[in-house]
């Protein structure tokens, strides 16, 4: 059983993903037995997450390659999944500026687990997607930083 109050349970639902929607409607079906339940609720409940959705949890991510701003638990998350290595970091800021006037939004990507190499080349394919292709890819994106986050948070002894 993942035992934490609503209050907690909520908290680290908006701090994995700042959509309103989303915590709600997961946090609605706790308790949860497992993690893996939890993930699976989570999964479903952000697929997919609409435009207004995407543009409110993009809000609460820094560009890629840029150290999170402040302080707080999603701060924390996104200075670990982002790692210290700035290796490509002026090809990745250019890819960025790029992506920001082809895409009106900041890139969003999951950088856990990936390269800087890996995430240029993903930033670079994905400015040739059309519109809508890619609002598809930017909500798997964060569905997925969501999953990661939400094991970090309550994969423990939670």
């Amino acid at each position: 059983m993942i035992d934490v109050t609503d209050a907690a349970l909520r908290e680290g639902l908006t701090t994995a993903l700042a959509v309103p929607r989303w915590v709600e409607d997961v946090a609605s079906r706790a308790p949860f037995a497992t993690l893996d339940e939890l993930l699976a609720v989570a999964s479903a409940e952000a697929s997919p997450l609409s435009p207004d959705e995407i543009d409110q949890a993009i809000a609460h991510h820094p560009r890629i390659g840029e150290k999170p701003v402040g302080q707080g638990a999603s701060q924390e998350l996104s200075r670990s999944e982002q790692g210290a290595s700035t290796e490509f970091a002026d090809e990745i800021a250019a890819g960025n500026a790029a992506y920001e006037r082809r895409f009106g939004r900041v890139f969003i990507i999951r950088a856990a687990g990936r390269s800087r190499r890996e995430i240029l080349d993903e930033l670079t394919r994905r400015l040739a997607l059309d519109d809508a292709i890619e609002l598809q890819v930017v909500g798997e994106q964060l569905r997925d930083i969501a999953l990661l986050r939400l094991e970090k948070l309550f994969g423990g002894d939670a």
